[in-house]
């Protein structure tokens, strides 16, 4: 059998689209993940971001829960130093309750914005330091063992949310593996440190109550389309889009001017973020996301559909599945 595949949403919306467009798009997907054979649906948690709507990662799979049926859906991830373990316990205890069975918990410890905007969510730089003892304080929750005397969360006790540790580094892989979590790497976006922390997460997994052996998800990033010269022009699209992390926010630029920066030294590290990419028909992308698969061993891979438009990471979504699973 195949690696099984599941689906990275990170609820974009397109220059000009509104964040209602958007999240109408991670509906729609979700339904054809689930029509296609596609294992998961996880949304990320940003801040600040015009271009991504899942700031409200819990609210959102709530609401795509409530238009789907099979498929699990979860957080890749919420970002646990954002927010107080027992809020969250709560949070995906309710999602539980309502869609039992369905409901992932990843867990990440970057804060998903910038400086001003931590400041604006009442975090500081040292609320990542407690991320291990916020973990397993999320975890007792979950599983009715509070570690906290006198405070259970309500819905969330007993419910046993799996939980998966995300990273882009070896402080995560470590963590996984001393937990005995699933360990998921953001490689579509932070390439650098994949086989290192893979690497370290098997050789050092601990079996635990939920998890009796390592489990790697790996994401990867792919644009399908039915011709070779429109997955290239998405390709552009979406890479055009990414100038904008380059600029102050709020500013104006025109696709040549885009262009030309994507083509400078500056943007370097918007050409690294997507290391780990297929684009083009299926049977080309297909071929990549093998190679990625055998590469890493993984035992699930995260796909990232990148095309710019909903209508676009639809197509994507369902070439790609017809390519893999038949």
């Amino acid at each position: 059998m195949p690696v099984p595949l599941s689906i990275l949403d990170l609820a974009t919306a397109a220059r000009g689209q509104s964040a209602k467009q958007a999240l109408d798009g991670t509906v729609a997907l979700a339904q054809k993940a689930e029509e296609t054979g596609y294992r998961r649906v996880w949304y990320a948690e940003h801040h600040n971001m015009a271009s991504i709507a899942s700031s409200a990662t819990s609210v959102l799979i709530a609401h795509v829960a409530a238009h789907t049926k099979t498929i699990r859906l979860g957080a890749g991830g919420v970002m646990l130093p954002n927010h107080a373990p027992l809020v969250i316990a709560e949070q995906f205890g309710t999602l539980e309750s309502l869609h039992p069975g369905r409901i992932d918990l990843g867990l990440g410890r970057a804060p998903g914005t910038d400086q001003n905007t931590m400041r604006a969510l009442r975090r500081s730089g040292a609320s990542a330091d407690t991320f291990p003892e916020d973990v397993m304080e999320l975890q007792g929750y979950l599983r009715g063992q509070s570690r906290i005397p006198g405070v259970d969360a309500y819905p969330g006790k007993g419910t046993d949310v799996p939980l998966f540790i995300l990273g882009s580094s070896l402080f995560g892989a470590s963590l996984a593996a001393a937990l005995g979590l699933p360990y998921s790497f953001a490689s579509h976006f932070s390439p650098g440190a994949l086989h290192e922390a893979i690497a370290l997460y098997r050789r050092d997994f601990q079996p635990s109550e939920q998890l009796d052996k390592p489990y790697v998800i790996a994401a990867y990033n792919v644009i399908a389309a039915d011709d070779k010269a429109d997955a290239e022009r998405q390709q552009r699209e979406m890479m055009r889009s990414r100038v904008a992390l380059l600029l102050r926010p709020g500013t104006e630029y025109t696709d040549e001017q885009a262009d030309v920066l994507l083509d400078s030294p500056q943007a370097q590290h918007l050409h690294q973020m997507a290391t780990y990419s297929a684009v083009g028909t299926p049977d080309v992308v297909r071929e990549k996301v093998t190679e990625f698969a055998e590469h890493t061993g993984a035992d699930e891979l995260i796909i990232a559909h990148q095309g710019p438009r909903v209508e676009q990471r639809l197509r994507s979504a369902e070439l790609l599945a017809e390519a893999w699973m038949g």
